[in-house]
């Protein structure tokens, strides 16, 4: 009897001691979570012990409480306006890094990607102007000029750098809206006509292609010239250009006979003889002079012979 009530009392012993342990790490843990104006802490310490406390787990409510921590106050956020113009920006950033990547081969960059390029443009020159939108705002300051990184202004040149080195403006009519250029239309035209002149015949004997496309590929090299000299080429037809000429030599084995061939040969021949005809004239006018200077010479010895003999007889 006496054993049984020993038991009995050391295990309530045991089960009290428990308990107020138990509330102690509970208390020091709250403690440390929560200082005395009320507020969560958010310090790295506070929070590993809430994640790796074995007696108090993290709820729900408390990690929303953290996450609400990253809202500034309403003065600090950018207006409705301006985070609908940013988000529109996105979307047709990325409408047009969608379009360059099918267009990097073949190259087709102006001929495919004009039109949101267009639009990319049109929404950031509204974010970069003094414009105001609904409530006096504006967005260039907030969008562009907030932060030392201007990530917006860094995207938007980085896409405009490919652009301009793709040199579509010559490609391209910007007046009314976006388009290819007359001269850019015609070029395509006739690319076509060729390509389909050796599709026609490439399967065929290539010595057939090779005459019967060599006026269109003519036509196509002329153009292709006047173009180059009149600067209104870009990326999309020198590719091409590229592309058909190789297609000419090397796949087809052709070669088109230049009609400047003749004037080239006759000028170099000029300028190979152009030595020999200035030395042979030097010394033509040098033997020339020679004579001259000896005839009068040759005459007073001549008359001096005549008086000696006079004066003998």
């Amino acid at each position: 009897m006496f054993l049984h009530q020993n038991v009995a009392f050391f295990a309530l012993l045991f089960m009290s001691a428990y308990i107020f342990v138990s509330g102690d790490v509970v208390n020091l843990t709250a403690s440390d979570l929560i200082d005395k104006s009320g507020l969560v802490r958010t310090s790295s310490s506070a929070a590993a012990a809430v994640v790796n406390s074995p007696v108090l787990k993290p709820a729900p409510d408390l990690l929303f409480s953290l996450n609400l921590l990253s809202n500034f106050p309403e003065d600090l956020e950018i207006s409705e306006y301006c985070n609908e113009l940013l988000h529109i920006f996105g979307q047709r950033y990325v409408t047009y890094v969608n379009c360059l990547v099918p267009a990097a081969r073949p190259v087709k960059v102006c001929q495919n990607c004009f039109s949101s390029f267009e639009s990319l443009n049109d929404t950031y020159e509204n974010i970069s102007s003094n414009d105001v939108g609904p409530g006096n705002v504006s967005c260039r300051d907030s969008l562009l000029r907030s932060d030392r990184l201007m990530l917006v202004f860094l995207l938007f040149n980085n896409l405009k750098d490919i652009w301009t080195k793709s040199n579509c403006d010559s490609c391209i009519i910007k007046v009314p809206h976006f388009n290819l250029t007359s001269d850019t239309l015609y070029f395509l035209a006739t690319l076509n006509r060729t390509l389909s002149c050796f599709e026609k015949y490439q399967q065929g004997n290539r010595t057939e292609l090779c005459t019967n496309c060599k006026t269109a590929y003519k036509g196509l090299n002329d153009l292709y010239s006047g173009m180059e000299k009149n600067q209104t080429l870009c990326i999309d037809i020198e590719d091409a250009m590229n592309m058909t000429r190789r297609l000419w030599s090397k796949n087809f084995n052709c070669s088109s006979p230049r009609e400047e061939t003749v004037a080239v040969i006759a000028v170099s021949s000029f300028m190979l003889f152009l030595p020999i005809i200035f030395y042979l004239s030097s010394f033509l006018h040098s033997e020339q002079k020679k004579r001259k200077l000896i005839h009068p010479k040759r005459a007073k010895s001549y008359t001096s012979l005549m008086n000696i003999q006079d004066k003998m007889s």
